[in-house]
């Protein structure tokens, strides 16, 4: 054991000693020239930094359906500020707008969208649905309007949902009813 340990100490001190003997004059050279370029005013030379990483492109549906969400998110949030008894013009064409945006694939009637639009106004006009609410409201509304993908199951989960805000907000129970019916129609021509 011994032996061996001997054999590669004397082994490892000539690597050392037979190493490149002009690394310290490298390094030398190296310090020479950054402080005479830095005399000179010159940046010393920095090692070449890998670039960062590219962001993954973004989806452009995904990009629409996120958008699409937000604005009626905010469609919403504007309702349900509002102090009057009836909604601007402005909130009410912004809310049809985005309701008409919302279906991805297959379009429903524009007569279905606007009696969703008057009956969302009327549901949710000076209602207070905290803003989580409004965000899973929007979603909700979304996903029903591309409900081709969903499952009768993950509809009737999403009907109960909005179902549960409206009525949590104090909406009326006629204007809930209305609202649940569009959607069901909404969904079914969305198919």
């Amino acid at each position: 054991m011994k032996p061996l340990f001997l054999i590669l100490s004397a082994l490892l001190a000539a690597g050392v000693a037979l190493g490149d003997p002009y690394v310290i004059a490298k390094g030398q050279a190296k310090r020479d020239v950054n402080q005479s370029n830095a005399q000179q005013g010159i940046a010393p030379a920095q090692p070449n930094q890998p670039a960062p990483p590219q962001a993954a492109p973004v989806d452009p549906v995904l990009a629409a359906t996120l958008q699409n969400i937000a604005s009626l998110r905010a469609d919403f949030a504007a309702l349900n500020n509002a102090t009057g008894a009836k909604a601007d013009s402005t909130q009410k064409v912004s809310l049809l707008n985005n309701l008409s945006a919302a279906a991805q694939g297959s379009k429903p009637a524009s007569a279905s969208v606007q009696k969703l639009a008057g009956h969302l106004t009327s549901a949710v006009l000076g209602k207070k649905i905290l803003p989580a609410q409004q965000t899973k409201f929007a979603r909700d509304i979304h996903a029903i309007f591309n409900s081709s993908h969903l499952s009768a199951a993950q509809q009737q989960m999403m009907f109960d949902d909005v179902k549960k805000i409206l009525e949590g907000s104090g909406a009326a129970t006629e204007d809930v009813a209305g609202v649940i019916a569009d959607l069901k129609q909404i969904a079914g021509e969305t198919k």
